[in-house]
């Protein structure tokens, strides 16, 4: 979420809390894909990390960007810290530790997400080139401890950054040393966004395993395939990961809210201010726990929006689905990523195939795919095979859907093209992080610099 909700209409009750989340169905001719992409901003003079202050800083990246685009800027403290396109179509923001993301538009066709994303990335090299800055495509930050990432300006990090260290071992890696691709799909009604949230839960470890590119941590091999997505198994579960409740077959919205109802807040915004509210739940802020500490302490719509925004399990509900489990990658993944979920969930036939796939997973099933895939990827176990024959049979129900969908550009070429990345990991049973890992221990010679060279936009 590149900007913060102030909307301020009171909330009366459960209810519209429900109906705030129901108010995203719509029909199938108006559903949209809003593709979102993070990467690591670094100066190619030494390959180190970007600060926000300086000439050649990400303020002044942030003030070219929005010469080019002519863009509202988004203001923190006075301070510059993202922009948006004034009629809603797209924004940048900027992640903890300065990773620069594009929250794309909502478009109607991967042709059209492709295309945003090499503009996004073409305007960002006029910008950026000058100032020695490149941007690497990759899950997990590969060179800078900790210590060494630089902090961004936003309010909302520095409660996050003092409330991580109290609610898991890895929130800080996940804010401040984490980039990934993101899609975020519609549905049509409770029932469809029910099917949707089910199939897509029980399929985001293929997908962090199928896009997996986070091998490297402080300079050297981690052991793991997607650092990223090990670092998500400890970040903060009281709001993170996979939701057993979900799993059932009368799931809805209404769950989903009293699910978020009890998860601890971060914050509340009044009069441009933000306040720690980590001590908190939404249900105790509903029933009047702020009253007293906070200015108009009483909850709004806004703070609800702000709430689920800050929610983060493997697939996010909003008035929209968030397909979470992806690492950041390679321009063609920007591409992949969103290829993958509309082919399985924007056709009917596609998502039936996807749905009978999986109607035998259980929770538990899921969840030991989870945990094995950060380590082991594609090659982990699964039934009777591995994750690789999984994906076979997905990326062709994904395929199918593609087609069906029958979205061509102006050559004639549908979007089946966009799953190529995808089809030669399948096939060579190997995936970037695998391809990296062997690099650095051969051709790079056990140095982790070439990888600037080799992953970077």
């Amino acid at each position: 979420m590149a900007r913060d909700t102030t909307d301020s209409r009171p909330i009366e009750g459960f209810d519209e809390l429900v109906d705030h989340m129901a108010e995203g169905c719509k029909p199938k001719d108006k559903w949209r894909i809003g593709t979102e992409h993070e990467k690591f901003p670094f100066y190619v003079d030494g390959n180190a990390p970007v600060p926000y202050e300086g000439e050649r800083g990400i303020k002044a990246l942030l003030e070219g960007m929005q010469r080019v685009l002519g863009w509202e800027p988004i203001l923190d403290g006075g301070r510059i810290i993202g922009l948006v396109e004034p009629t809603g179509q797209g924004a940048i923001s900027l992640e903890p530790g300065g990773q620069f993301e594009l929250s794309g538009a909502p478009v109607e066709t991967i042709h059209q997400t492709c295309r945003e994303g090499n503009a996004h990335l073409a305007q960002l090299r006029e910008i950026a080139e000058p100032l020695g800055i490149r941007f690497l495509g990759l899950g997990g930050s590969p060179k800078w401890t900790l210590a060494e990432t630089p902090r961004m300006p936003k309010s909302r990090y520095d409660i996050m950054t003092a409330y991580m260290p109290k609610v898991g071992s890895r929130g800080l890696d996940m804010m401040y040393r984490t980039c990934t691709i993101q899609v975020n799909l519609d549905f049509e009604s409770e029932a469809d966004m029910r099917r949707k949230m089910q199939v897509s839960l029980k399929l985001q470890p293929l997908s962090t395993a199928l896009f997996a590119n986070s091998p490297f941590t402080e300079g050297r091999p981690n052991g793991l395939k997607s650092w990223r997505g090990e670092i998500w198994r400890d970040t903060d579960n009281k709001r993170a990961g996979l939701l057993p409740f979900c799993f059932s077959p009368d799931f809805g919205f209404a769950d989903y809210a009293d699910w978020a109802l009890d998860v601890p807040m971060y914050f509340l915004i009044r009069d441009g201010r933000y306040y720690d509210c980590t001590h908190v739940t939404f249900r105790q802020f509903m029933d009047g726990a702020l009253r007293n500490s906070v200015p108009d302490g009483f909850p709004t719509m806004g703070d609800w929006a702000n709430h689920l925004s800050t929610l983060f399990p493997d697939v996010r509900l909003k008035r929209f689905l968030e397909m979470r489990g992806a690492d950041g990658g390679p321009w063609r993944r920007i591409c992949a990523l969103p290829a993958f979920w509309v082919g399985l969930l924007y056709d009917g036939e596609a998502l039936d195939a996807a749905e009978t796939l999986t109607s035998a997973w259980t929770y538990e099933d899921v969840l030991a795919q989870r945990d094995a895939v950060p380590r082991q990827g594609i090659d982990a176990s699964f039934g009777s095979g591995t994750l690789r024959d999984v994906a076979r049979d997905v990326l062709a129900i994904s395929r199918l859907g593609l087609k069906n969908r029958a979205r061509k550009n102006r050559e004639g070429f549908d979007e089946t093209n966009f799953l190529s990345p995808l089809d030669e990991v399948v096939a060579r049973g190997t995936t970037s992080a695998d391809e990296m890992v062997t690099a650095y221990h051969t051709r790079w010679g056990g140095s982790i610099e070439p990888v600037f060279l080799e992953y970077a936009y």
